[in-house]
């Protein structure tokens, strides 16, 4: 075992509360952070050089292993990591970018970021990632690339993506930022796009704060990314380098030194999130009306981002937020997974409305994200599940949800 989780910001705010209920506030997330990690953070912390150092650097070359690609480039989140690699390709106004609408972290905002259109497509019921048919069917002429999402740990259909992106000469950008770890077809995510983006903040299951990391097997484009990302010291007097305004966009040592410390842990982290995993699913199997973890048949491991509830079809997004109230008031936090990208003011501009896809809106309006981390005891997720099914009891337990 590990040692204790240590305090988590959330705790303090709800203090009253959690005594009123009888136990500790059960937070979404809680890093699996040891003493390994906090050795490292304190070395940094000891030595001269918080930023700019070598740590960041090592941090990518361990993570480019790790994946099993040859180029990693640090940067502060998997939303920038994403803009970076769209300005890298020259992807920006006038172009067209296919995504899914449905995610906890929304990286897709890179696209808007970078000047191109964002154009929605409709995903898997199953999977919850994007349907590669109704990908097909949003490819224009303007369409320059494919951002598909390994959506909550759940690698998308690379085979049949990469066809597609290879049939209309588009790129095909990988969307890792929640799903560390997973393998589809025996190879780990972040391998299958021309470029690949991973996000370290929370609920991560490697977190170092915040954080990201953008990997590819391609040199030119792993230049060019580095040159938009920062200028190193000792390049600020050359005229090739200098020739880009970099966005000074990389990480700190800090940030490093809790990232490669995590990394050196992730098989033992993903060990224990299983066991947690395992723990929801028997308490899980007496809720009747709810749709059980889905994995798909090319999939080889799966290593979920948060744990989903996909409650059943008679149950509304209404009653899916007020299950969310009545885990909250006994001091449990929970979320709804996701707030559709293409229903956000920012898309609602751009002409996306209810109704342009079903799917997701289907998934989205029912998805109910429990406290998920390493952290968490067999009777705290048994309080957890009982809790949820006794606010569900008012607004349709029971419900099919096929």
């Amino acid at each position: 075992m590990t040692e204790p989780a240590l305090a988590y910001d959330g705790v303090a705010e709800t203090d009253e509360l959690a005594i009123e209920a009888g136990h500790d506030f059960i937070p979404l997330s809680d890093p699996d952070v040891t003493l390994a990690e906090i050795a490292a953070v304190d070395a940094v912390l000891r030595s001269p050089r918080l930023s700019s150092g070598p740590l960041a650097e090592e941090f990518e070359a361990a993570f480019a292993s790790y994946v099993g690609r040859a180029y990693a480039i640090a940067v502060p989140s998997g939303t920038i990591g994403l803009m970076l690699a769209l300005k890298a390709y020259g992807i920006g106004a006038g172009d067209e970018v296919i995504a899914s609408s449905y995610s906890f972290r929304e990286t897709a905002h890179a696209i808007s970021l970078a000047g191109a259109r964002p154009v929605f497509a409709d995903i898997d019921y199953w999977s919850g990632t994007l349907a590669p048919q109704k990908v097909e069917e949003r490819i224009t002429p303007g369409t320059r690339a494919i951002l598909a999402a390994n959506t909550n740990g759940h690698p998308a259909p690379w085979s049949d993506l990469r066809d597609i992106a290879a049939r209309h000469g588009a790129l095909l950008l990988e969307d890792s930022t929640e799903a560390i770890g997973s393998r589809y077809k025996g190879r780990l995510v972040g391998s299958f796009g021309d470029v690949a983006v991973f996000d370290f903040a929370q609920p991560s299951l490697l977190t170092c704060g915040e954080g990201g990391m953008i990997v590819t097997d391609d040199i030119d484009l792993a230049v060019t990314l580095r040159r938009h990302r920062s200028h190193r010291l000792n390049e600020r007097s050359s005229v090739v380098v200098s020739s880009t305004a970099a966005h000074q966009a990389g990480i700190s040592d800090l940030a490093a030194a809790l990232g490669l410390a995590q990394l050196r842990r992730i098989d033992e982290i993903i060990e224990r999130r299983r066991l947690v995993e395992q723990l929801y699913a028997t308490h899980v199997q007496s809720f009747e009306g709810i749709k059980p973890p889905y994995v798909g048949p090319d999939v080889t491991e799966v290593n979920w981002f948060l744990y989903l509830v996909h409650l059943g079809t008679r149950f509304t997004r209404s009653s899916r937020d007020a299950i969310a109230e009545d885990l909250r008031v006994e001091q449990v936090e929970a979320a709804a997974y996701s707030h559709p990208l293409h229903l956000q003011r920012h898309y609602f501009d751009l002409g996306y409305r209810r109704g342009d896809l079903l799917v997701t809106e289907k998934i989205a309006d029912r998805a109910l994200a429990l406290p998920f981390h390493t952290h968490l005891t067999d009777s705290q997720i048994e309080f957890i599940v009982e809790t949820m099914k006794d606010a569900s009891i008012n607004v349709g337990a029971g419900a099919a949800i096929y």
